[in-house]
């Protein structure tokens, strides 16, 4: 991209198909209308509805499942990194659902990239797609150079950069078969409890990413809690983070479901 080209910047919006003539038709607006001055590009897509969190309680008590809730964030991230890092494929649902077609840290499925079984348990377990699409990973933004050739932000999962050759193996669920990963760069300040879950992440293996894929199972991405409840109980993901709230799947005879 960069090397075959004379350009030393590059912007694609995060919903650069039919979804962003609404972006598009508004910006025309108030740009070419009403005379506004232009301003920085999106930094984010965390643009859609945001769910309180006696509604997250409410969907999860018409389920009837049991759960933990965490007064104290750092607890909670700290426990989720822990069970992501120990392989259970765990469902985040946080804050604003992104704009666009990629599930970008709030209505995401997380997974350890570090397995190399990951990518075939999560279509057998979950996506149910075919077996030479990969997964993408999430990067903490200011460790991207220690990964990829290319030292660019990414945020909405639009380009795929070569991993550095050093690490691959590292990593081998987000690696393509050329040695490249459609990442998606995190900035501490867009999102800072994925960032920080990234963070805790890091700590406990040593890696700065995360497999991040969408949250859903050949549907539309979840929005509400409700959809991701429904989700998260009728396939076999191990975990789901709502807000604050974990969500075990039930278990029957010391067995989960």
């Amino acid at each position: 991209m960069f090397a075959e080209t004379p350009f030393t910047g590059l912007y694609i919006p995060p919903a650069a198909n039919d979804a962003g003539i609404s972006m598009g038709a508004a910006l025309h607006v108030a740009h070419q209308v009403l005379g506004q001055p232009r301003g920085e590009g999106m930094r984010h897509a965390y643009f859609g509805r945001e769910f309180a969190e006696d509604e997250i309680l409410t969907a999860i008590a018409k389920t009837g499942v049991a759960f933990q809730e965490f007064h104290d964030e750092d607890d909670l991230l700290r426990e989720t990194a822990a069970q992501i890092a120990q392989g259970k494929v765990t469902g985040w649902f946080q804050g604003r659902m992104e704009f666009g077609p990629r599930a970008l840290g709030n209505r995401s499925i997380l997974a350890d990239p570090r397995r190399l079984e990951m990518k075939d348990t999560l279509n057998r377990r979950i996506k149910r797609r075919e077996s030479f699409r990969p997964f993408c990973p999430s990067v903490i933004a200011e460790r991207t150079a220690d990964y990829f050739e290319i030292d660019y932000p990414s945020p909405f999962m639009v380009q795929a950069y070569p991993f550095r050759a050093s690490v691959r193996a590292s990593v081998p669920a987000v690696v393509h078969e050329d040695g490249t990963g459609r990442l998606q760069t995190i900035e501490k300040d867009e999102n800072l409890r994925y960032w920080k879950l990234l963070r805790k992440f890091e700590t406990l293996t040593g890696i700065p990413i995360l497999l991040n894929t969408s949250f859903n199972e050949n549907e539309p991405i979840v929005n509400s809690p409700d959809e991701a409840l429904s989700c998260f109980l009728r396939t076999d993901m191990d975990l789901l983070v709502i807000g604050k709230v974990m969500v075990k799947k039930p278990q029957i005879g010391g067995q989960e479901l």
